[in-house]
């Protein structure tokens, strides 16, 4: 397989080359040169191939030679080793639960791939890599878990001060080893961008070899086809269209669903749901693409006001808005709504809803008013416990925090205080 950069100036790569660049030279993100759907054998068979199977068949033309099949079985195994269990939470409305894995987050499925394939392309190697991670949330904890004593490859995680959860940050500053933590001063987008500044610093990179574990990498991005097969098995028996809502942030997550759907998966609509940041809903509905600057939400794993991956989203469609809209709709949703949907959940189904998967059940139950009889799926992101908090408030009760937790909360947190990108490279080039 070969991946070309959406910026189109950049020499195109491999699998592993991609990986490990993290983003092409040219700063744009790179994209799969053509995408091979699966046979028809494959297709009717999905409801019965276990999970793995499907991870395969799913992910090794995305992966070409550069990981030979035995090897990306072993990677699979081992990313996929905790369920995705699928609750109903009212007729044809499901929660597809993502946050049983070690941190909590849907993360965990892209960062643990991401940190074995990479250690794997690196294990003969004498060269040192560093990994650099901007995060919203619950990116960080995901990737300072999976490349957690991953021989070879140091990480280093931005994320935006006063503005992630106390479980959230527990989780990415109490590692030690080869995991570092950097407390920006700003927001998301401000975190971001100084990672795609390094990236291209020629200073950095003649002295340091780079690559990034955001979503903009492949290897973090494609795994996120595994949850939406994992869901649709579980209710195919029902032979009625299904949909997937999305919280959205980064839109890695909705845009390798497009991937899934792309290569066989029946999916009729996505739903792209976001908080205030909402640039991709009023594209949706004006077709201009227009960001503003990011504003602070109760979701905050979905505080992004520029999202990376929606030039992917749009390459999927061939920069084709009205394929584009025909497939997704969009929806967005302030903090009250927010709140109310979890206090009404709660009290109606007594399920707790973390703030991001309101969001997606919010957007699920808008499209049902129009379109009933049809299959609902919405992502539930992140443990309740993550975001205690504000879950505790609005449902006045407390949240059963897992035993998995209690480590990393009793953890003493080590972070080094950053305010601006001429901080951020002398600490690189002095690490």
């Amino acid at each position: 397989m070969i991946y070309n950069s959406l910026n189109h100036l950049s020499k195109s790569e491999t699998f592993k080359e991609a990986v490990l660049k993290g983003i092409a030279s040219d700063k744009g993100l790179y994209f799969p040169s053509k995408i091979k759907p699966f046979t028809k054998k494959i297709i009717s068979n999905l409801g019965k191939l276990s999970i793995h199977d499907i991870a395969f068949e799913s992910i090794k033309q995305f992966v070409g030679t550069s990981i030979p099949s035995n090897k990306l079985k072993s990677i699979i195994e081992e990313t996929l080793s905790f369920d995705f269990p699928l609750i109903e939470i009212e007729e044809n409305i499901f929660s597809l639960e993502l946050f049983h894995g070690p941190t909590l987050a849907f993360k965990d499925v892209g960062a643990r791939f991401m940190a074995l394939c990479m250690g794997f392309f690196n294990e003969n190697s004498t060269e040192k890599i560093t990994v650099l991670v901007a995060t919203s949330g619950d990116t960080g904890g995901a990737v300072a878990k999976g490349f957690y004593n991953i021989p070879g490859i140091d990480v280093i995680i931005l994320y935006p001060k006063g503005k992630v959860s106390l479980v959230q940050e527990k989780q990415m500053t109490t590692l030690g080893k080869n995991i570092t933590s950097l407390e920006i001063e700003g927001v998301f987008d401000d975190c971001q961008d100084m990672v795609k500044k390094a990236f291209i610093d020629p200073q950095i990179n003649k002295k340091i070899r780079l690559t990034s574990a955001n979503s903009i990498n492949i290897a973090r991005w494609l795994p996120q086809m595994f949850y939406y097969f994992a869901g649709y098995q579980k209710v195919s028996k029902h032979k009625l269209p299904v949909n997937f809502s999305v919280p959205s942030g980064n839109f890695g997550n909705l845009c390798a669903g497009l991937i899934a759907q792309k290569i066989g998966l029946p999916v009729n609509q996505f739903l792209a749901c976001t908080n205030l940041n909402n640039a991709v809903p009023r594209y949706l509905k004006s077709g201009v693409y227009d960001p503003k600057n990011t504003i602070q939400t109760i979701s905050n794993a979905m505080d992004v006001g520029n999202p990376s991956n929606f030039i992917r989203v749009q390459k999927v469609f061939n920069n084709d808005i009205h394929k584009l809209k025909k497939l997704i709709k969009g929806y967005s949703f302030n903090d009250n709504e927010t709140k109310k949907c979890i206090k009404n959940i709660y009290k109606k189904n007594k399920y707790i809803l973390d703030p991001h998967g309101a969001i997606g059940y919010l957007g699920l139950k808008k499209y049902t008013e129009k379109y009933p009889n049809q299959i609902g799926i919405f992502m539930e992101t992140a443990h309740p416990c993550k975001f205690a908090e504000i879950v505790e408030k609005t449902i006045n009760k407390k949240v059963d925090i897992p035993r998995k937790l209690n480590k990393t909360l009793k953890g003493e947190k080590k972070s080094i205080q950053i305010s601006d990108y001429t901080q951020f490279k002398e600490y690189l080039l002095k690490s």
